[in-house]
């Protein structure tokens, strides 16, 4: 739903729509009102902030050096922990100040993601790794080895982001915390199975039916109104990407296995409309994408007419965008008259308001 601003009610006067004293009134009772602050836009400032985020974040995580590894567990601990002071002291000073509460948020994340390195550390110098799972060699295999030697890792990062997020409620905060469950649901699986086990079919059944259940927890966050930001939109995000990377995995060569996946992601675009969520539209329009491109490259090979038809379908898609933008209230207007009750309780509240 668009915000409204003074523009729009001084044209609403001149429209004769509303009265000026009406427009008076209305703007010093909210004046008055306590509540949150009007969303900054995302501009340049924002993006400097986030990529400054995540450069601190992956230079100490993704882009560790072996020599850095080398210092030892207990310099990384402390390296760490001095991390997430400065962070976490630099956050506190800004926190409150007028328009600084998107960098402090940021460098509480910062201070969060400093948490599985401090714990490796603590493991590393007291060799407190699960039996039976292979030691790791580098604190940098954390994001993209599945070991259940990370589990106290993930656990640990969960809890200080529940903590950090309770006295700082800042959104990104969730993506943090978010992603170290989707590591701990595939590491648990790791642990769980063993690993002579663990196969790819189970790490993609793993993260698909972990990202179906965090986009279901997404769904009912979304049903709660949080002043403090959007925190559904990080495990809406995180959700979808771990259920739509599952399901894309699966590699299959029964065609009706690829038509359930195309649907499925027609399902997607589908449920962008039901919450109002782009996220599930993307990665939806992706996955047709993809099985469009397999029906050209595997099934009409052959066939001349196939890209004809296949530029008339992307056509239409484009003509349907157009209509569903210029009739977007219209349509939002028809499904809170047409959906069922139970339904209706289960979309967001800025799905409800016409979006």
């Amino acid at each position: 739903m668009r915000l409204i601003d003074d523009n729009d009610l001084n044209a609403a006067v001149a429209a004769n729509i509303l009265e000026r004293g009406q427009v008076d009134r209305l703007l010093a009772f909210l004046s008055t009102r306590e509540g949150p602050a009007r969303p900054t836009r995302f501009d340049s400032s924002h993006i400097l902030w986030y990529a400054g985020a995540l450069i601190i974040i992956g230079a100490m995580g993704l882009f560790t050096t072996l020599a850095f590894d080398a210092m030892g567990g207990k310099a990384l601990t402390i390296t760490a922990l001095i991390y997430a002071a400065i962070a976490g002291t630099l956050a506190h000073l800004l926190w409150n100040r007028p328009g600084l509460r998107a960098p402090a948020g940021l460098l509480i994340a910062v201070a969060v993601s400093m948490t599985p390195l401090a714990i490796f550390g603590v493991q590393a110098s007291f060799d407190l790794w699960p039996t039976g799972f292979e030691e790791p060699a580098a604190y940098g295999a954390f994001y993209d080895w599945i070991n259940a030697s990370w589990v106290y890792m993930e656990i640990g990062t969960i809890v200080v982001g529940l903590v950090a997020i309770r006295f700082y409620p800042f959104p990104c905060i969730a993506a943090i915390i978010a992603i170290a469950l989707w590591f701990l649901s595939m590491d648990l699986a790791a642990w769980f199975f063993g690993g002579d086990n663990w196969s790819w079919q189970i790490r993609e059944d793993v993260s698909m039916w972990f990202g179906l259940a965090l986009m279901v927890a997404a769904c009912a966050l979304d049903l709660r109104k949080w002043p403090a930001g959007d925190f559904a939109f990080w495990l809406h995000l995180c959700g979808v990407v771990a259920f739509w990377g599952g399901l894309t995995a699966h590699d299959s060569d029964s065609e009706v296995a690829k038509a359930i996946y195309c649907l499925i992601n027609i399902a997607l675009i589908l449920l962008a409309v039901f919450l109002m969520r782009r996220v599930y539209a993307v990665f939806g329009a992706i996955g047709v994408a993809c099985y469009l491109g397999y029906l050209a490259d595997e099934v009409f090979a052959d066939s001349l007419l196939f890209p004809i038809a296949l530029s008339a379908v992307g056509l239409g898609i484009i003509g349907a965008g157009i209509f569903y933008f210029r009739r977007r209230s219209q349509i939002m207007a028809w499904l809170a008259a047409n959906l069922p009750p139970t339904l209706q309780r289960l979309r967001p509240a800025h799905a409800r308001h016409l979006g």
